[in-house]
């Protein structure tokens, strides 16, 4: 899997990635060129990996968010802290957001 020099499945790269494989294949096939045609769909299946990837772990983060911003606000609102309250559902509605981002269609 190709990533981004964090080391991190990246969304972006999986997606460069996946177009230049299917490119490279599609060369390969009209020039008949096996090795290119190979190439091609390997680094074509490496980017879908890498896509995959990302995309998970963007869905898990987003399920830490939601979960960690509705304890804080349940815990401001039992505590009438209202700041914590409010950032807690900020909270939440970020990693909600998140997780529609990324979630399999």
């Amino acid at each position: 899997m190709s990533s981004n020099n964090t080391g991190e499945p990246n969304k972006t790269t999986g997606q460069y990635h996946s177009l230049k494989g299917t490119v490279v294949e599609t060369v390969g096939n009209l020039t008949g060129a096996q090795s290119w045609q190979q190439s091609g769909k390997q680094e074509h299946a490496e980017g879908e990996t890498e896509y995959k990837a990302a995309q998970a772990k963007g869905y898990a983060e987003g399920t830490i968010d939601r979960v960690g911003g509705k304890k804080d606000a349940v815990v401001g609102a039992i505590t009438g802290d209202r700041q914590q309250e409010v950032l807690g559902n900020v909270r939440q509605d970020k990693g909600e957001a998140q997780q529609e981002i990324n979630k399999n269609v």
